[in-house]
């Protein structure tokens, strides 16, 4: 059985709370996972014993080594390995402007997206209206000229990307279980043709400087269901820490960011994202984040966006609903609320 860890660090005055979730949470372990999500929005998440953790550190070790070895590519190698309307592949840097406002350019990183890789034959699930269809891979390049394995490439993103989907299914079963919901609620939007979303980040040398605009990743709330993320040791990642829950307010940085410091090997950085807090009606925080570039060394990081079935109507939970009646959010669905956020913040995304 697995078993899941949260280590939590001690932020300003806040405590976010240490939690081990299993396959049957206590009630005082969900209570404090709880606690997580409605003060935070974030927690850290360490998988499995002792022999899964081994497995996975390994499995890590190989993600983040075949990620610096693709993006070691040329970049006319790299630009052309990208499919715009299905968001997959290549994303070249100052593609995605997450915080417009005060970005005077693109972030500082370039990434890699890969999904479920549904080929056109398959005629029950291929949809690109969907973001169905097939993966984006760095096939035919001479490996000997560029020391890249396209073949192993592949091999370890599949099969990180499969492990990923197993986490990302308990995590939801586990959020469910702390919404006095039954562990089963949301399993229905989730058990067959989840959006899944694995993207390898590579973040430039080039250091950031806020009052020039430049930033290694805006700030931003992510959009889905939960994030979970996977880093090297560089640090980078902030989170707006305060009272205030307008997420386009302006005041001083200073004041109410702090930095997450970057996990081992086997430990997470999971956030809820704005459609949870959509469903919750605000009750669980989806929490703007950034990434500033201090150290001038590239920094590379791996998240994993789980999110609904594409048709899914994320509308407010009836236990959420406050003593006014009044939901805060119009309802939509999960496809729809993602594809209207690709197109405010990728410059390359031709989703029609």
């Amino acid at each position: 059985m697995l078993t899941y860890l949260v280590y939590v660090f001690k932020i300003n005055n806040s405590m976010i709370p240490t939690i081990h979730l299993t396959h049957n949470p206590t009630k005082d372990e969900i209570k404090l996972l709880r606690h997580a999500c409605e003060n935070v929005g974030f927690f850290y998440l360490k998988v499995g014993t002792s022999e899964g953790q081994d497995e996975l550190k390994q499995l890590q070790r190989q993600v983040l080594s075949q990620s610096k070895a693709f993006f070691a590519l040329p970049l006319d190698i790299k630009k052309n390995i990208s499919d715009s309307k299905l968001n997959r592949g290549y994303t070249g840097f100052e593609e995605e402007t997450l915080d417009p406002m005060k970005q005077s350019k693109g972030d500082t990183k370039e990434g890699f997206y890969i999904a479920d890789d549904i080929s056109k034959d398959d005629s029950d699930r291929y949809n690109p209206d969907k973001l169905c269809g097939p993966n984006v891979w760095p096939d035919n390049i001479d490996s000997e000229e560029f020391h890249f394995d396209a073949v192993l490439f592949k091999d370890v993103m599949v099969a990180y990307h499969q492990r990923m989907k197993v986490i990302g299914f308990t995590v939801v079963q586990m959020l469910a279980l702390s919404l006095n919901l039954p562990k089963e609620y949301f399993d229905s939007c989730f058990d067959t043709n989840p959006m899944a979303f694995l993207r390898l980040l590579h973040y430039s040398s080039e250091q950031s400087n806020m009052e020039e605009g430049i930033y290694a990743c805006g700030a931003h709330s992510d959009y889905g269901m939960i994030t979970i993320l996977a880093t090297d040791e560089n640090p980078g990642l902030q989170i707006k820490f305060d009272e205030d829950d307008d997420k386009n307010s302006n005041r001083n940085d200073e004041e109410c960011w702090i930095d997450v410091a970057p996990p081992p090997l086997g430990t997470f950085v999971v956030n809820l994202g704005d459609m949870l807090e959509r469903w919750t009606n605000g009750r669980y925080k989806s929490t703007v984040h950034r990434v500033l570039s201090k150290t001038g060394r590239e920094r590379f990081s791996m998240p994993f966006f789980y999110e609904p079935a594409f048709d899914t109507i994320v509308t407010c939970l009836p236990s959420c609903i406050g003593e006014d009646g009044i939901a805060k959010y119009p309802p939509t669905t999960s496809g729809q609320h993602l594809i209207s956020k690709y197109k405010e913040t990728h410059a390359d995304f031709e989703h029609k």
